[in-house]
């Protein structure tokens, strides 16, 4: 289903605050409710599209829409800046302004009947997390489930247990690695996404594979994929950029000839492969 921005493109609609969890000393989850009960009811978002955030008096920031529990909408953030800083320090029962939802979202509905593939580093799940549980909730509607993702340390890693009850599901396979994880845990392998690939069982004729994290990871891993067999079209790639007016106006997010708040966050490889190794985008 498509969905499209909320009314007034520019304008922040308000919502409260009904439940902060933090998740790590640095990363928090607020699960929040629009204060216009109409307005909650109608709100519908595409898996891998995002939100801009706006505490009132100090800034706005875009944030990808995690999921939808509970008919409360879920975002997760990391404090990084000056906005994010602020909006840590907000509690449930404050309100803050949404705009959205934005932008292109992972292609789910092409992937009936396809092995369907997320390789994740860090925060970078975030972004995949709406899409694998709608893959995970109707698994007789795809192929095989593969779930790939990376931190730096096993003590970074959010949502273990939801990644444990998809470890459970048929078909599904779920691989995990830490670059700098020192010592041998089960179902874990010591290194970067990329030493998780071996492992992956899916068809790589007939697949999708989404990626999700640094660039640096999703540029090489994207590659790796199209040298095992992996159509370059098959594979799609969520980008992170300072997006600000979040319609394509300001610029700030240009990439290449692209809008990254606009025509992105959610890109095939071949629309981005010869700019996302240029310094500069």
């Amino acid at each position: 289903m498509s969905a499209q921005p909320i009314a007034n493109p520019y304008l922040p609609y308000e919502a409260e605050i009904v439940e902060r969890i933090q998740e790590t000393p640095d990363v928090f989850t607020w699960r929040l409710r629009f204060v216009d009960e109409q307005l909650h009811q109608q709100y519908e978002f595409q898996h891998g599209q995002f939100n801009m955030l706006y505490q009132f008096g100090v800034g706005e920031i875009p944030v990808s829409v995690k999921n939808r529990e509970q008919n409360l909408l879920t975002h997760t953030i990391r404090v990084v800046g000056r906005v994010t800083k602020a909006m840590a320090e907000l509690k449930a029962g404050h309100r803050i302004g949404i705009r959205g939802p934005y932008g292109r979202g992972w292609p789910i509905q092409d992937c009936t009947g396809k092995d369907v593939v997320f390789i994740t580093a860090g925060l970078g799940c975030a972004p995949a997390i709406s899409a694998i549980q709608h893959v995970a909730e109707c698994r007789t509607c795809f192929g095989r489930l593969v779930i790939m993702q990376s931190v730096k340390h096993r003590s970074d890693m959010l949502w273990q247990k939801q990644y444990d009850e998809w470890r459970q599901l048929p078909n599904t396979q779920v691989l995990l690695a830490a670059s700098r994880e020192k010592t041998n845990w089960p179902n874990w392998e010591r290194g970067r996404v990329s030493v998780l690939f071996e492992d992956a069982i899916y068809d790589k004729q007939n697949c999708t594979v989404m990626l999700c994290g640094p660039d640096g990871m999703m540029s090489g891993s994207a590659r790796m994929l199209a040298e095992l067999g992996v159509p370059e079209e098959h594979i799609y790639l969520s980008l992170e950029r300072n997006m600000q007016c979040a319609i394509g106006h300001c610029g700030h997010c240009q990439f290449g000839s692209a809008f990254v708040c606009k025509d992105g966050p959610v890109f095939s490889y071949p629309e981005v492969k010869e700019v996302l190794g240029h310094r500069g985008f």
